[in-house]
């Protein structure tokens, strides 16, 4: 079952791209947004909701977010490209020192969930985000297709989601989830994390860099790759699964992740790909 679906995402993405290169009328243009916080000394977070592109992210010196967007539409006809204007827009707003920018157009669905169809709308409106935040900063990303999401220099908790395409985080501080199906996840702390940590895709492989030894529980799964460590490791023993009741029997079902503990064990770190190594690194 586990093949057969990523045969059927493989196929929706060379679908997706074939209906894109079949829209030969081009149109940008730049963004340029300065957005500040109601409480610049409180702690703040971060949103971007995308669909097509990719988002670039940085931390640094101030309490605002500079936002750079390039906006290029791509349509069968200038008549798409126009309707493309009128019915996808980029949102931008601030509440309770929270900043959310979300991609809106007629491909999403009541609850902000895709139901995206080129060959329908007859266009696509990629939105690609340079932006610059306050070093702490939380964060949620996600795009979907036609890029990477690029982070660097920040202190916070991070949540970071993509599909076609990879996820590289270097110089950050913090604990979260870095989830993508198509592309490596790569990142660099610079301080072990405190938190657990969850690191996952289907296609790619999976390196974290420490700055020094951990102290943590890993969690790692890889069905057509290899499990690398830099560091000496002792293989726990899994806890038993709980049994599912099936045709008046108790089933038992494991989920073929191995527990490897890093120095004294703390932390749980999840690590799991399908095609791919996974790397416990030295920074």
């Amino acid at each position: 079952m586990k093949k057969i679906a990523v045969i059927t995402a493989i196929l929706g993405v060379a679908i997706l791209q074939a209906q894109i290169w079949s829209l030969d009328q081009e149109e940008s243009e730049e963004i340029r947004k300065t957005i500040g916080f109601s409480y610049p000394l409180k702690p703040k977070s971060l949103f971007i909701d995308n669909v097509f592109g990719y988002i670039h992210v940085k931390g640094g010196d101030g309490n605002q977010v500079i936002l750079r967007t390039k906006k290029t539409i791509k349509a069968r006809s200038r008549q798409k490209i126009e309707r493309a204007c009128r019915e996808v827009k980029l949102e931008i707003s601030e509440k309770d020192n929270a900043i959310e920018i979300f991609v809106d157009g007629p491909f999403r669905c009541p609850d902000r969930s895709l139901n995206w169809n080129c060959e329908k709308t007859g266009y696509m409106v990629q939105y690609d985000f340079d932006i610059q935040i306050p070093r702490k900063t939380d964060i949620f990303l996600k795009t979907v297709n036609n890029g990477d999401i690029e982070i660097s220099h920040l202190i916070g908790h991070f949540i970071v989601k993509n599909v076609n395409g990879k996820i590289r985080m270097s110089n950050i501080t913090g604990s979260g989830r870095a989830h993508t199906v198509n592309g490596e996840v790569k990142v660099r702390f610079d301080k072990n994390p405190k938190a657990s940590c969850s690191f996952q895709t289907v296609n790619g492989d999976i390196e974290i860099f420490f700055p020094h030894k951990p102290s943590a529980d890993f969690l790692v799964k890889t069905f057509n790759g290899e499990i690398y460590s830099a560091y000496d490791v002792r293989i726990l023993p899994m806890a038993p699964t709980k049994p599912e009741r099936i045709n008046g029997r108790f089933v038992y079902k494991s989920n073929r992740f191995s527990a490897l503990r890093v120095g004294d064990g703390g932390i749980q770190i999840k690590m799991s790909t399908l095609n791919g190594d996974i790397v416990i690194n030295q920074k």
